[in-house]
């Protein structure tokens, strides 16, 4: 991976030009994407509320969320961030057996029947190589919404209060 700096006017320039003229052949076109990346205290401010959030959970969802990752994979996946499979299993009674498995694969895995259909939804990684800042931003901004519904606290006092502990 190479780094550039902007200099202005379209220009970049290599931030190690030793590496860039060994990588690179001079005059060709390279596309160039830009990566954001995220701070440490960003990824762990998201932690930090989450873990907060875990234990004022109501009596009630506490059974469902044994630990925070629990809480925080449900939490991706409700908000839209996850990799979704879908198994035509035949029949029901198939269907029913082959979610069984899939659920013992995974025990963070949302596995659903509908008649002779497996859904399995996993939630979407959330290491840095796999989430972009933009994207980990968006997630960590949908899952405190909906954590911070599921304890009934507002999303921005559960932030705060995370904030002053971490």
């Amino acid at each position: 991976m190479i780094h550039l700096r902007y200099l202005g006017e379209g220009e970049f320039k290599a931030l190690r030009p030793a590496f860039a003229d060994k990588e690179y052949v001079i005059g060709q076109v390279y596309a160039m994407e830009e990566i954001n990346s995220r701070s440490h205290a960003s990824h762990d401010h998201q932690f930090a509320w989450l873990a907060e959030a875990w234990a004022n959970l109501p009596e009630h969802l506490a059974d469902q969320f044994p630990t925070p990752t629990h809480l925080r994979k449900a939490a991706l996946i409700d908000a839209g961030y996850f990799k979704e499979t879908i198994l035509d299993a035949g029949s029901n009674a198939a269907a029913l057996r082959v979610a069984a498995v899939m659920r013992s694969d995974d025990e963070f895995a949302r596995v659903v029947v509908r008649g002779p259909l497996v859904v399995r939804r996993v939630a979407k990684s959330q290491k840095r190589s796999e989430m972009r800042g933009r994207e980990f931003q968006e997630a960590k901004t949908k899952v405190l919404e909906i954590v911070s519904a599921m304890i009934g606290v507002a999303p921005d006092d559960l932030a705060k209060n995370a904030s002053k502990a971490a």
